[in-house]
């Protein structure tokens, strides 16, 4: 999946700061720090290159060494003081607070290491910003029915095993055992990471789709999870579907899970996506509707168009003029 413009700056932020400390380090070695492909590293290093603070003359932009480079040794010769240590304003404490305070919702399905950070940057941050945080309450909602929810958090604080009754995004509702591993939140929802038993794998669970969750007397098994499973993956099974959008659907590249785009002179683009529910697709093609250019293979393109001109002939009784009535 292309990453975000969001993830990809904050990469680069954070790789600055790390030939800052490490100067002079081979590109391999910059790409296992950051879990990324060394041909990446070379792509960031690039962009890195033409940017700088305002102005933009050559004594503005951040330098690597030229002749590192060419040898596969990233080392970084002006950092345009973006290594300085980050020093917070009021309103930027204040709004750390708050984040950290809504995650605390969050707080019994961490595990005890990242349960001790959270506390711990809550704690400096709290005391470093003053009384300026004393009036800050903020929570965090989980989605989903308030016994569903209570049901997970037990869960995950006692490491036992839930019974689940999901479902989909084709409505399609099924009850299967999980082990619960975590909470997490994506693109404005909530989901419950947890091995699937009868899958014998890893599992997201949207938590507003879970209608029924039981606690049972059976403990919780450990299991390794992929190492990126807090991210969404599509099956690499499922049926391959590519889009031909214009400009403005942009949006879609960066926030549905996509395996490739390409983009044209024209400003157009064409994304890959992998398609396991067709009513998920049906639903993202009536968003952008138009600035659909076309979609293959054909047949998909026709399903959506039928079941939008279904959807309006179902309005149609609502839409058609009274009849008037003329006096006898």
């Amino acid at each position: 999946m292309p990453e975000r413009a969001s993830d990809r700056l904050v990469r680069m932020l954070g790789m600055i700061a790390y030939l800052e400390r490490h100067d002079p380090v081979r590109v391999e070695d910059v790409a296992a720090q950051f879990g990324v492909t060394p041909a990446q590293v070379m792509a960031d290093i690039d962009t890195l290159w033409v940017t700088g603070t305002p102005g933009y003359l050559p004594d503005d932009l951040i330098d690597f060494d030229a002749t590192s480079y060419e040898q596969g040794v990233v080392r970084l010769t002006e950092g345009r003081g973006l290594t300085r240590p980050l020093r917070l304003g009021p309103r930027e404490g204040v709004a750390l607070v708050a984040a950290l305070r809504a995650l605390t919702a969050l707080r019994p399905a961490l595990d005890p290491e990242r349960a001790a950070v959270l506390d711990s940057a809550l704690a400096k941050l709290t005391t470093a910003t003053g009384d300026a945080a004393a009036g800050v309450d903020v929570r965090l909602d989980v989605e989903g029915r308030p016994d569903v929810v209570a049901a997970l958090g037990a869960a995950l604080a006692t490491r036992r095993r839930l019974r689940l009754r999901y479902t989909d995004a084709s409505d399609t509702t099924t009850e299967r055992d999980v082990d619960p591993i975590r909470l997490l939140t994506q693109d404005d929802h909530s989901y419950l990471l947890a091995w699937s038993l009868p899958a014998d794998a890893e599992r997201r669970f949207r938590t507003d789709r879970i209608t029924a969750a039981t606690v049972l007397d059976t403990p919780a098994d450990d299991h390794d999870v992929t190492p990126d499973a807090d991210h969404f993956h599509p099956d690499p099974h499922a049926d391959l579907v590519t889009l031909h959008l214009a400009g403005p659907a942009r949006w879609v590249a960066e926030s549905v899970p996509v395996e490739t785009v390409r983009d044209h002179t024209d400003g157009t683009f064409e994304i890959d996506v992998r398609v396991v529910q067709p009513a998920w697709l049906r639903h993202l093609l009536l968003q952008v509707a138009d600035d659909v250019l076309a979609v293959d293979p054909p047949d998909v393109g026709a399903d959506v168009a039928h079941h939008a001109r279904a959807a309006l002939d179902a309005y149609a009784p609502l839409l058609a003029p009274t009849p008037t009535r003329t006096a006898g």
